[in-house]
């Protein structure tokens, strides 16, 4: 045998035997003092395994609105405004939804909104919603009088939003939602009074969003039929014609047509004033909550109607804009599955 086959003999060989010394020194129990054997340790390497993969592979797994687990939020737009960061999501959205080609007939579109505090109280939180319509290509647009009309790329559209409050609440924030004992279970113990409503522009919206700064959250675009659209203008006509009122808390009020509150002002398209929460009633159906009822009333009763032309998942599609005083910061109000940071 050559010297290097030798060699080569005598790695084996060693190889071999510290193999077999590492087997069976991983057969020996732990020291006394931890009261356990190795093979415990193996039967906990699969459960360690699994919670290792889940936590890296599938984030899902555990729940995100739990406080287990956050994405983190994005700053790469932290020195946007949030209205324009807000706006920039939209046109992405609904330019994609559009495509390439030529635009052969009007397309519509809702978003919609809701903004809170880190506590969800009521006088801080808010339902709203944004209609839009796409001009088709080569076509002359009658525009809608009081709608907001622009260009981007080469469409022309206009679009509105119900956006339901005191008439002053950009004046006077202080917002009554329940006043008095038991208001809360009996709307006849209420003392707020009745309010001239008004229906403010997303831009203003927005800004009150910004002077708390509230999360504010956003879902869709989604596609809607011309008849969905229809029933939205006549919604805010009926509004901004003066004869109903803004109430926070409406159980009285909303039947008989005397005043409603931001999310039975925007709720049920083809029903004017549907019921939801707590017995019915609304209760606790504010912010986040409110709008999600919405979509709720959408996708049961308007999308069997064919009006909602795409699929909502009220969880996954929603989207986040929460305020930060500094980029990066930690320990910010983040209730969004997903969400990018603000501070103007």
């Amino acid at each position: 045998m050559n010297p290097i086959e030798n060699n080569a003999r005598n790695a084996t060989i060693r190889a071999r035997l510290t193999s077999g010394l590492l087997n069976k020194r991983s057969e020996q129990p732990l020291p006394s003092v931890y009261g356990v054997k190795r093979k415990i340790n193996r039967q906990m390497k699969p459960l360690a395994s699994w919670m290792a993969t889940c936590t890296l592979l599938f984030s899902h797994c555990i729940l995100v609105h739990g406080g287990l687990l956050k994405p983190d939020v994005d700053f790469s737009n932290y020195n946007v405004p949030l209205q324009q960061q807000l706006v920039n999501r939209i046109r992405e959205k609904v330019a994609a939804r559009l495509g390439p080609g030529k635009l052969t007939r009007d397309r519509y579109f809702i978003i919609p909104f809701a903004y809170q505090n880190k506590g969800n109280a009521p006088q801080f939180s808010h339902s709203f919603i944004s209609v839009i319509r796409v001009f088709a290509d080569n076509k002359q647009p009658r525009l809608t009088a009081g709608f907001r009309h622009g260009t981007y790329r080469n469409w022309n559209f206009e679009a509105f939003t119900i956006s339901w409050l005191p008439h002053d609440f950009d004046r006077n924030p202080n917002l009554c939602v329940f006043d008095g004992l038991g208001s809360r279970v009996d709307p006849r113990l209420n003392k707020c009074p009745i309010s001239r409503g008004k229906s403010f522009k997303l831009e203003e919206t927005l800004q009150l969003a910004l002077n708390v700064k509230n999360a504010v959250g956003m879902w869709g675009p989604y596609e809607i039929k011309k008849e969905a659209f229809d029933l939205a203008v006549k919604r805010k006509n009926l509004l901004d014609g003066g004869t109903i009122g803004y109430r926070a808390d409406d159980r009285l009020y909303r039947k008989p047509l005397v005043a409603v509150n931001c999310f039975h002002a925007m709720a049920g398209l083809e029903e004017l004033y549907p019921n939801g929460g707590f017995l019915g009633t609304g209760f606790r159906m504010w912010g986040i909550n409110g709008t999600a009822r919405v979509l709720i009333e959408y996708t049961k009763a308007v999308r069997n109607r064919g009006l909602l032309l795409e699929p909502v998942n009220i969880k996954k599609d929603l989207y986040g804009f929460v305020y930060a005083p500094e980029r990066n910061s930690q320990g910010i109000y983040n209730p969004f599955p997903n969400a990018s940071a603000y501070y103007q």
